[in-house]
């Protein structure tokens, strides 16, 4: 199993990025693909998280309305596209892959795969 995570960047406040998961060796029917990022100084945080059969979703409550996860299982790539980004929204992003239920998703113990992170800078 191998994830590969990319698009991240400098942008302005307000302005949007979509990053991009390539993975390849999931099983689409026994895993989900959840970003997190991590800040420095700070713990690893949940972002966001898609389920590669049928598409059940969660998130964090600070990405509501913002941000967007998806997925073309024909590419084997997960996207989140991120929009109204703020400068609390800087930290270096991963994808994870789990075969964890959805009710355990925020917590990384439970991802088993991560790819390189790609760092996102938000200016203000």
């Amino acid at each position: 199993v191998q994830l590969q995570a990319s698009g991240g960047g400098l942008v302005q406040a307000g302005g949007y990025l979509r990053l991009s998961c390539v993975h390849s060796g999931l099983t689409f029917g026994s895993y989900a693909v959840g970003w997190f990022r991590q800040a420095p100084g700070k713990d690893r945080e949940f972002v966001m998280a898609i389920r590669l059969s049928g598409g059940t979703t969660r998130y964090v409550d600070s990405v509501k309305g913002r941000f967007t996860i998806s997925k073309d299982n024909a590419k084997n790539t997960v996207y989140l596209k991120m929009n109204s980004l703020k400068p609390e929204d800087t930290a270096v992003y991963y994808c994870a892959a789990t075969r964890s239920n959805s009710g355990s998703w925020s917590s990384p113990v439970y991802y088993s795969h991560w790819g390189q992170g790609t760092q996102v800078t938000v200016s203000s």
